[in-house]
Order: structure tokens, then sequence, then C-alpha cells
């Protein structure tokens, strides 16, 4: 009898056992199992990733993780969003995924494209508006960039725009775009208008900007912009009219394009507010986007007496001559007219020369040598 409890002990201190050990058994295949998931996962997360050559990802605005890993696996840039979003959230890589284009080089790694994700610096894009554009190129400009998105429901006032480089990132609006263009040439009048000189024919920044756009358009020679500009200032101090040619053709065109022709004599002899052949003082908006040197040229301008300028030679590169008088001026206005005349004759002597040319090329005809 008791032999026979004592073997019905062992029998259950075996079962137990045995059972105990199969339990230890199944944890360490279990610890086993999860230390090749977690080694597997680790060589995935930071081991090379499949991508074979540079390419460039967009992360899009309030994108996150679980939306991001599905598009990299898709696009073949890692070769499992799980790891990828699991990896994520172990790694010791802290910050929050920015908005923009990212080069992701061959071979990354997971962890390599999350942490460019979130500590690299996406690619660069700006629109560049240059100096003397008026607001309808630049909405031209905007509208032409695909990177950008949205409408311009109403075409900027003129002059509101600063020209310049304005970075952004692929999906920004078109507006925000534009709204940063007209604060900085808020910021930038501001400055300017507080240090001009004391004595400037000139009542508001408002004033001081209109006449910077016509120095703008007048001159596309950085080094005599405070010149050009001093001209215009002695003429409001002495109550002579501007009689600027880019006024009158942007009171015909508006600022949407190019006039693509001389001034007829009709239109310098037209009354509108714009002719300021015909009118004293400022027209009544800018008629360009002036740029920061403009700006700062009418506001503290140069020094002298001259009252006329005319075109140095047959490019605008060349820049001006400068009268103090109106006789000088005529003389001046002759010699240009002299020199344009020879420009002219001259272009069309190169052209008759490269159509002949041509014809002989055409009839097979060797060219004639020296």
């Amino acid at each position: 009898m008791n032999d026979r409890k004592v073997r019905r002990r062992r029998r259950s201190s075996n079962g137990f056992v045995d059972i105990l050990n199969g339990l230890l058994t199944l944890l360490v295949l279990g610890l086993l199992v999860a230390g090749g998931i977690v080694l597997y996962g680790a060589s995935q997360f930071y081991g090379e990733g499949p991508l074979t050559a540079e390419t460039t990802f967009r992360v899009e605005a309030g994108s996150g993780l679980s939306s991001i890993g599905p598009r990299l696996e898709e696009q073949g840039l890692i070769s499992n969003q799980y790891i990828f979003q699991v990896g994520s959230r172990v790694a010791n890589i802290e910050g929050t995924v920015k908005q923009g284009d990212f080069r992701i080089p061959a071979g990354a790694s997971m962890a390599d494209i999350l942490r460019e994700l979130i500590e690299g610096n996406p690619i660069r894009y700006a629109v560049v508006i240059p100096e003397g554009w008026t607001s309808w190129e630049a909405v031209q400009r905007l509208n032409a960039d695909a990177n950008i998105t949205g409408e311009i429901s109403t075409l900027p006032p003129e002059g509101s725009i600063l020209p310049g480089s304005y970075d952004y990132v692929p999906g920004d609006t078109r507006q925000s775009v534009l709204e940063r263009m007209q604060a900085a040439m808020t910021t930038e009048l501001a400055t300017v208008w507080e240090a001009r000189q004391p004595d400037l024919p000139l009542e508001t920044p408002e004033q001081l900007l209109v006449l910077a756009s016509i120095v703008e358009r007048e001159t596309g020679v950085a080094s005599e912009r405070p010149q050009v500009a001093a001209v215009f200032v002695n003429r409001l101090r002495t109550g002579m009219r501007l009689q600027s040619d880019p006024t009158i053709i942007y009171g015909i065109t508006k600022g949407q394009g190019s006039l693509g022709r001389g001034l007829r004599r009709s239109e310098i002899e037209a009354q509108t507010p714009y002719n300021t052949y015909q009118i004293d003082g400022l027209p009544p908006t800018p008629i360009a986007n002036p740029g920061i040197d403009s700006l700062k040229a009418v506001a503290n301008p140069d020094t002298h007496d001259y009252l006329y300028f005319v075109a140095k030679g047959a490019s605008p590169r060349e820049g001006h001559v400068f009268a103090e008088t109106y006789a000088e001026h005529q003389q001046n206005v002759a010699q240009y007219r002299r020199i344009a005349a020879e420009a002219a004759a001259q272009a069309e002597a190169d052209a008759e020369a490269a159509r002949q040319a041509l014809e002989a090329e055409e009839a097979g005809e060797a060219p004639a040598t020296e």
C-alpha cells in the first residue's frame, strides 16, 4: 500500500517536472525565436537597403511614419514597412519628420532614411523674381512653378513685391510665397524710408516706392542708379516733369507684357495718368517692383545738378550719359542717334552676310577664304 503511494508521488513529481521542462523549453524556444526576430529586424533596419541608385523622396505636409512607411516600400526604398515603423519607434532618433523633398542615396538603410527625414535638410527650391518685374510677371512665374500649389485670387498691387530669391518647400501654396514677397517689401521699404535723406521732395514711403520703380525701369546698370535717382529728384525739386518713357509704356500695357515697339508721338502726347511727359510729379502707382538697390538709390541719391540723361550706346549695359542743360542733352542725344544708326546698319550688314553665306551653303558653294 505504501509502495503504491510512493509510486504515485513519483509519477506526480515526474509529471510536474515534465511540464516544467516543457514550459522552460517553450520559453527558451520563444526567446530564441523572439531574439531571432529582433536580430532579423535589426539587420533589416540598420543593414544596407534595396535602393540601387540615388533617388528623391517627397514628404507631404502632415505626413507621419504610418503613411511614409508604405510609400517607402512601394517606391523600393525599404524592404518592409512594418520593420521600418517598429524600428522607427525603437531607434534612438528623436524629432518629427520634415516636409519636403529629400535625396536618399543608394543602399541607404532604414535608419539612414529615418535620420535623413528627421535631421536632414530638404532639397532647396526657390522662385526668383528679377528686379523691375511687374506684379503680373511675378504671378506668371509663380503660376508656372509646378512644385507649389493653389491659386492667387487677386493680382497684387504694383510695387508690393520685393524682387529676390524665395525658398519654398514643395506643397507650399503660391499665395503663401507671394505673401512672403510682399512682407519682405513692406519691411525693406520701412527700413529704407527711415534711413532716407531728410530733404527729399517725397512725402511718404509710397512716393519713394513709385520713384524707385521708375529708376529701376530706366537703367539696368546698378552703379548708376543713384545718379538716375538724383536726376528725377532734381526734376521734382525744380517742378520739372519726369518725362520717363517707361511710365508711358506702363500706362499702355498695365505691366502685362512688353510693348514690343517704340513709343508713338501720339502716345507721348496723350493725356493719361501715367504719362509723365504730360502730368506733373509722380504717376499714381509704381510701374514695377523695384529692388533694394533702387529703393536705397532714391532714399540717398547722388549730389549733382544733372537734369537729363540719355543712353550712352546701343546696348543698355553701356549705361547713360548725363547733362545739366538742355543744350548739352541735345548734343548727347545726337551722339546717341549716330551710334544707334551705326549699330543698326552694322546689324543689317551682318544679317545680310549671314543670309548670303546660308544661300551659298545651300547651293553647295564653298565659302570664300582669304
